[in-house]
């Protein structure tokens, strides 16, 4: 069956639309919506991701497709045939293309095109049974394939934007260190300067009061 449905932009990842009725038969719904959300913020920062791709998390399965800088995605049982559930996809992208295609990058807030649950939740319904007529003629369909769709693990793809967290985390660390390592820097170099010349200082201050005492006497 298909569990979650959202919609977002590829450039910032902003979502856009999602189910708003989808995960309530799910204990771990918001995990999982939070690990889409953790796919979308990957996919905008443009790591090369194919345009369409399954990814393997829990008892349950992503499928996504990319289009016009837009990511429409779903998450199924892992019994779910892989080739409905990217039909159910396209079916999504062409309307809300033709409704929305205009709109996608001024969109300014979060689920701005939230009525779009309307239809996203009346086609769900045409998909979530495999044994109608409807559905086992489109698994029949052989113009439309999905044997070379590539199948990851959830871990391994969020690893990659984890591993870029790190990376980024990193370069703050040695950057505030930097800094740090100036300050001491500038610290150490006016204690050298101060022990350098305070005999000095002291020497010629003693000097002068000497002679300025002797021309009081005198």
């Amino acid at each position: 069956m298909v569990k979650l449905t959202m919609i977002a932009r590829v450039t910032d990842g902003l979502p856009l639309a999602e189910g708003l009725d989808d995960g309530r038969d799910m204990q771990d719904a918001e995990f999982y919506k939070q690990q889409v959300k953790a796919l979308f913020k990957n996919l905008s920062r443009g790591q090369n991701e194919p345009s369409r791709m399954s990814i393997e998390t829990g008892s349950y399965v992503f499928h996504y497709i990319i289009e016009g800088r837009v990511c429409y995605l779903t998450m199924c049982d892992r019994a779910y045939p892989k080739k409905l559930a990217f039909q159910y996809l396209e079916d999504l992208k062409n309307e809300f293309e033709r409704g929305y295609e205009n709109q996608i990058e001024t969109a300014a807030r979060p689920y701005a095109f939230i009525k779009f649950d309307t239809f996203i939740q009346r086609t769900k319904k045409l998909y979530q049974d495999t044994r109608t007529q409807r559905n086992i003629s489109k698994l029949n369909d052989e113009l439309y394939e999905v044997h070379q769709i590539m199948t990851r693990n959830v871990q391994e793809v969020l690893g990659v934007g984890e591993k870029l967290d790190q990376v980024s985390q990193m370069s703050s660390r040695l950057t505030s260190d930097t800094r740090v390592y100036a300050d001491k820097a500038r610290d150490l170099n006016r204690q050298a300067l101060i022990k350098k010349w305070a005999p000095v200082a002291i020497v010629l201050g003693v000097v002068i009061i000497l002679f300025w005492l002797k021309g009081k006497i005198w």
